[in-house]
This record gives structure tokens, C-alpha cells and sequence, in this order.
């Protein structure tokens, strides 16, 4: 049995093009349709000439370095990043039909307006995304936001270049599906690799942002209570009021709940005081208000104070004041003087301070009470001796 022939392949043409030819029907074009090319030349100038205007106002919208980004200065910073190149091609672009160009030279003025569009809109975007960033952390002028916009940059740029190459080469017919599978693939296996760096990192840009507390501020999680001394792009340094400095990952510590002591208008202060037994009714009646002089004598903001508890050994009270701007009045200082003072109010009044104590009882087998030792007697010349 004869073996089936594959079918011919159709012939390709490979040749160059013919220059000859193309400049002889460039020339015929231009002999043809020059007064339709010069009107399109002229359109296109003033095309240009209103895109440099708008660009112009773009450079006066964005400002000078230092103000405080609005809306209108974001769009006028990416307006003023119009390149030229885009702009002579948008004219070109809007005029070339008027002149019926050859096929060749619309093909070229589509394909070059494409690129100039495409990685203009990429540096738009770019211009937009970091103006936005910027305008959000305004405030902030810390080293950590710098290093923080220096790689939010290159993240930014590289993706959005990224996106504008692979638009690119999808209209000029490549095939971009393997690429872009690639580019994924890559970008999974590089984030499993580097998770806990990246975890870090975006909680770095978390604190930067959300600003749950800043640089110098003085925070409380678990039982540590430190001043913030540095936020770093992955650990965030404090330190401690015992004195000992204390580094923890930022994506530890954005998970722990977090108080700030920095931006109180005013922080409690709580006293347990317990007396004895023994002191008289009226002079316990008394003691709330006795406290209450005494916290606004010292000019701090009286709360409460009352009989809370019966102890084992005391009466106990608690006394409730805040101190007023924590900031500038020292905090322990405050709580020291108070104590002092109510020391020196209730050694005035004679109302004594209780120390743990206990009584014991003897009982005979009956369960008489009985006393502990036995029962003694004075005689005439000044000694003792039991009693039966």
C-alpha cells in the first residue's frame, strides 16, 4: 500500500520589502494629497499646542514640594507627566485619515499611537496611585514612611510597566497567555517563599497608614507598657519604662489588642486603701470626703470614692481620680503626692492603716473557749505565781 504524500506547503513570502516601491508611492502620495496633508500637519500642530497647554496646567495644578496634597494637585502631577511623544502621536493619530495615507503609514501611525498611549496610561496611573499614597500619609515624615514610598514605587512601577508590555505585545499579536501564566506561577512561588517578610511588610504599611500609633507615642499590649522608639519596614523597636529595649515583627504586634497612652486627655488613677477595724464610725463616714479635698487639693479631677469591701483583716476603700493632661503633668509623680497626702490626712485624724493580722482561739475538748496559758497572779513582794 503506497504511502499518503503530505499536502505541499503554501509558499511564504520572505522577501524585504521594496523600498523603491514604497518611496515611489510615498512620493506619488505626497504629489496627490498635499494639500490635504498640509491641512492635516496644520490640525495636528494645534492639537499639539492644546495638549502642551493642558499640560501646562497640570504643572501648576501639582504645586510646589512640601504643600498639602489635594485631589486637583494628584491629577495635575499626572497631567504634567504627558510625555511629548504621546502627544504628537494623539495628534497624528486624529488627523492621519483626513490625508488617505497609504496602508503602511496608517498601520505605523495605529501602531506607534497604541504603544505611546498604552505606557502613558501606565504612567498616569502610576502618577495617581502614588499621589494618593502620598496624600493619605502627609503627616507622617518619618524614615520609615521613605523607605516605605521608595519600595511602594518600584512595586508600583514595576507592575504597572508590567501590564502596559504585556498590553502591548497582546495587540501586536503575540501570544501572551504562557507569559502571563508565567508571571503568576513566579509570583505565587516567590510569595510563599518570602511570606513572612511580606507579612511584615504590608503590616508596616498598615501602621504607616491606619496609624494605630506613631513614633514617640507610648503604648500598652500585653503586659508591656513602652515608648515607641522606631517602625521598621519589618520590626518595630520600643522601649520598655523599666528600661530594657523591646524589637517584636510588626505583624506580631498588629495582632495583639493595643493601647495607646499618648493622646488621653486625662488617665485614671485607682488607690485600694484598707483601715482598721477599730476606727470609729464618724471618722469612716468621713473618709470619701476627706479624699475628695485631698485629690482636689493636689488639682487633679475628683471621681469616687466609698467603702468597697469587708477584708479579712481591713475595711477597704477605693478611691477614683484622674490626673489632666497626662502629657505634661508626670503621672507617677501625681499618684506619689496623693498618696503622701492622704498619709500624712489620716495620721492627722488618727484613722490607722491595716496590716494583715489574726486572732487565734484555744478551745478545750468541750469546746469551751478557753485561754491559751495559764492564769497567773501578782504576790506582795512583786512576783507571780499560777493559780490553781
Amino acid at each position: 500500500m503506497a504511502a499518503k504524500k503530505d499536502p505541499p506547503l503554501p509558499d511564504i513570502d520572505v522577501r524585504p520589502p521594496d523600498l523603491l516601491q514604497m518611496w515611489h508611492s510615498t512620493v506619488h502620495w505626497f504629489s496627490i494629497h498635499y494639500l490635504q496633508i498640509l491641512i492635516a500637519v496644520g490640525a495636528a500642530a494645534v492639537i499639539y499646542s492644546l495638549l502642551t497647554a493642558l499640560r501646562g496646567v497640570g504643572g501648576r495644578l501639582k504645586g510646589t514640594p512640601g504643600d498639602m496634597l489635594g485631589f486637583a494637585n494628584v491629577a495635575g502631577r499626572a497631567f504634567a507627566r504627558t510625555t511629548h511623544f504621546f502627544m504628537v502621536m494623539v495628534a497624528a493619530r486624529l488627523v492621519v485619515s483626513y490625508a488617505d495615507p497609504p496602508q503602511m503609514v496608517l498601520k505605523t501611525v495605529s501602531f506607534l499611537f497604541t504603544i505611546a498611549a498604552v505606557f502613558q496610561c501606565a504612567i498616569w496611573a502610576r502618577e495617581i496611585i502614588l499621589g494618593l499614597v502620598e496624600r493619605r500619609t502627609a503627616a507622617d515624615d518619618s524614615q520609615t514612611l521613605a523607605n516605605a514610598m521608595g519600595l511602594i514605587r518600584v512595586l508600583v512601577t514595576f507592575a504597572l510597566f508590567a501590564i502596559a508590555l504585556i498590553v502591548v505585545l497582546d495587540n501586536l499579536g503575540v501570544n501572551v497567555t504562557g507569559l502571563v501564566a508565567g508571571l503568576g506561577i513566579g509570583g505565587i512561588a516567590i510569595g510563599l517563599a518570602a511570606q513572612g517578610i511580606f507579612s511584615d511588610l504590608f503590616a508596616a504599611l498598615s501602621i504607616i497608614f491606619d496609624k494605630p500609633f506613631r513614633q514617640g507615642e507610648v503604648i500598652t499590649y500585653d503586659q508591656t507598657t513602652a515608648r515607641v522608639e522606631h517602625i521598621g519596614l519589618k520590626s518595630t523597636h520600643l522601649r520598655a519604662m523599666s528600661g530594657e529595649k523591646k524589637v517584636i515583627s510588626n505583624a506580631n504586634l498588629l495582632q495583639k489588642e493595643i493601647t495607646s497612652l499618648q493622646m488621653l486627655a486625662q488617665r485614671r488613677v485607682t488607690f485600694a486603701i484598707g483601715i482598721i477595724y477599730q476606727t470609729p464610725e464618724e471618722k469612716a463616714a468621713a473618709i470619701p470626703e476627706m479624699l475628695k479635698e485631698i485629690v482636689e487639693a493636689q488639682g487633679h479631677i475628683f471621681v469616687n470614692a466609698g467603702l468597697v469591701s469587708f477584708g479579712a483583716s481591713s475595711l477597704d476603700y477605693q478611691l477614683n481620680f484622674d490626673v489632666p493632661d497626662p502629657d505634661t503633668h508626670d503621672y507617677f509623680q501625681s499618684r506619689h503626692r496623693v498618696g503622701l497626702a492622704i498619709w500624712k490626712r489620716f495620721n492627722a485624724e488618727g484613722i490607722e492603716f491595716a496590716y494583715p493580722t489574726q486572732t487565734s482561739f484555744t478551745a478545750a475538748p468541750d469546746g469551751r473557749a478557753v485561754m491559751p496559758y495559764p492564769e497567773t497572779r501578782t504576790d506582795a513582794r512583786g512576783g507571780t505565781d499560777r493559780l490553781a
